[in-house]
């Protein structure tokens, strides 16, 4: 038996990756011998064999300081070695006790290996297994198939795992569970540390607690403070709502996070993702920001919008979904049929409607629209309409380099298949567009001016103007139109910084 028991070791050993220095280290001390303390039954019995001694009843065996209490006992005064049977206690020292159905003890390695019903108790901390070897050298305490530690309010089990007694620290392998008041955490591997309550994880490890899900491959996490930080492919989930970033740290009781490294907010619901390098998030306010590279993502299934800017802030409703999203400075954006520019941006998600400030300039096909602000609603996540307040102005650029110009305090434009097909202008309408023939040659140059007019557009270009007053109208030959009437007041042509695809938002002009 003490062969396999010898074999056993050898393999836990190598299997829980304890440090073959560890034991190299072991000091060699003197075997001392075994004393029987008291027993109520003391014999010889050649049977069992040369050197055996058996014990029964209330017997105490005492070997160094520690002491081992049972009910009977085989031991072999010249090995030093014994078989305890039932109501087996030990107290190995001042702090730690064991108890267990049986136990074989060897004296020269002062190794203990115990069956049935295993209980370490040490201080606070109760460990449980059918199947406990203890090194007294080492201090160390070794299972391989299951045990279960109570330390406080937590909870944990795994198939394998060790106890040093005297850093207090616990390595936990395969099928690990942390049940905390809070939290249930799965785990491959984790070392956790009784007397801090915090654990530590190696490995795929999954935190699921009433506000979502945790996942990662790396990190640590204080029980009894109930914050920790995730490092190795981190994921936050809640609901339909995924924080995930290079690492993230955390705090459970004021829901707040922190996240560093490719840093990605994803809602499923709204279908929003925000990416940056840097991040904070307040759940229980419902906001986030990112920046560093910040980037905005709303898609379909047919196209995305994207947008990017210095720093993007999120707002979630209620139900922690993505409510509003706001880009401040330097905002630039692109998706297959709208591209843009503004200092600020605001995109709330519960009415569709996004808003640039501060010298916006939108680009639809062949058309540049600048206002002092833009309002833009979106249908199916795609345009509809929008109103461009105070200078509003679009300009079309035709391929023989002339601009179409459209000038008014305010206008109102209308999407038909992700095109500008009706224009209205509000006050101070200005237009100046130059004519064709049914062939596409140019007749002449119209200049109008007027309180308000509707305009109809087709293929990006003006196909009639209906004024709603008489309008001051000329149309020039197209060799007698005046320069310096070929641009309205307030044109430029900003084609150069345009957006010309989803990378290219990160461009500074």
């Amino acid at each position: 038996m003490f062969e396999n028991m010898k074999i056993k070791f050898a393999y836990i050993t190598l299997f829980l990756l304890i440090p073959i220095a560890f034991f190299a280290q072991r000091k060699e001390t003197k075997t001392t011998k075994i004393f029987v303390e008291r027993a109520k039954l003391q014999s010889y019995d050649e049977k069992l064999g040369k050197n055996i001694e058996r014990l029964i009843g209330d017997v105490l065996l005492r070997h160094d300081s520690s002491l081992f209490y049972c009910d009977s006992v085989v031991l072999n005064t010249e090995t030093k070695t014994f078989k305890a049977y039932d109501n087996i206690h030990i107290i190995v020292n001042d702090s730690v006790e064991i108890f267990s159905d049986s136990v074989y003890y060897t004296g020269e390695t002062k190794i203990a290996e115990l069956f049935s019903n295993v209980k370490l108790i040490d201080n606070q901390m109760v460990l449980t297994t059918n199947h406990l070897i203890y090194d007294r050298n080492t201090n160390i305490a070794y299972y391989y198939n299951h045990g279960k530690i109570v330390n406080g309010e937590n909870v944990l089990t795994s198939k394998e795992g060790y106890y040093n007694e005297l850093t207090k620290i616990f390595h936990f392998k395969t099928d690990v569970v942390l049940t905390t008041p809070d939290y249930i955490i799965y785990s491959d591997t984790l070392i956790y540390n009784s007397v801090t309550e915090v654990a530590f994880f190696k490995g795929p490890t999954t935190i699921t607690g009433e506000q979502g899900k945790i996942y990662c491959e790396d990190g640590w996490f204080d029980t009894r403070n109930n914050y920790g930080k995730l490092i190795e492919n981190p994921e936050i989930s809640q609901n339909e709502q995924i924080l995930s970033a290079d690492s993230i740290l955390f705090s459970g009781d004021s829901n707040y996070g922190k996240a560093f490294g490719r840093v990605k907010i994803k809602d499923t619901v709204r279908r929003v993702i925000v990416k940056g390098v840097f991040g904070e998030m307040w759940q229980d306010k419902g906001m986030a920001y990112v920046t560093d590279s910040a980037t905005a993502i709303t898609y379909d299934d047919t196209d995305s919008l994207y947008f990017s800017g210095d720093t993007i802030w999120i707002f979630f409703d209620k139900e922690r979904q993505v409510k509003k999203i706001l880009s401040y400075y330097n905002v630039r954006f692109y998706r297959t049929d709208l591209q843009g520019k503004c200092d600020s941006m605001a995109y709330s998600m519960q009415d569709s409607v996004i808003r640039l400030y501060y010298e916006p300039v939108l680009w639809s096909g062949k058309n540049q629209l600048t206002a002092d602000s833009m309002t833009i609603a979106i249908v199916n996540n795609h345009p509809d309409s929008l109103v461009m307040y105070n200078n509003a102005m679009i300009v079309m650029h035709d391929s023989l380099d002339r601009f179409n110009q459209i000038k008014g305090r305010n206008m109102i434009g209308y999407f038909s298949g992700n095109e500008i097909t009706k224009l209205f202008v509000d006050g101070n309408a200005q237009t100046v567009f130059y004519v064709k023939d049914e062939d596409g040659y140019l007749i002449g140059i119209d200049k109008a001016e007027g309180s308000t007019m509707e305009i109809r557009l087709k293929n990006g270009e003006i196909n009639n103007i209906v004024y709603n007053e008489e309008p001051k109208e000329t149309t020039y030959p197209p060799d007698k139109f005046p320069p310096e009437g070929k641009k309205l007041r307030g044109f430029s042509w900003q084609e150069a910084i345009r957006p010309k695809d989803k990378y290219d938002i990160y461009r500074r002009p």
